[in-house]
């Protein structure tokens, strides 16, 4: 894996819906795609995709906090 930045966009922009699988199928890919290949939006994706396992842990009185 890579993750220079000289090598192209990074798509950290996207990893929170591509998290809760809310891109459309081609962009779905495309962010797939770029996983594979940067170590850096890869750390990204395992960090959101760590938050968002733990937002069905929350309660309405944590949101009110």
């Amino acid at each position: 894996m890579t993750g220079h930045p000289e090598e192209g966009p990074h798509m950290r922009q996207l990893l929170g819906a591509y998290v809760l699988d809310a891109l459309a199928a081609a962009e779905a890919r495309t962010v797939a795609r770029h996983l594979q290949n940067c170590d850096r939006c890869a750390a990204d994706y395992a960090a959101v995709a760590e938050a968002a396992a733990l937002l069905p842990l929350l309660t309405e009185e944590d949101l009110l906090e």
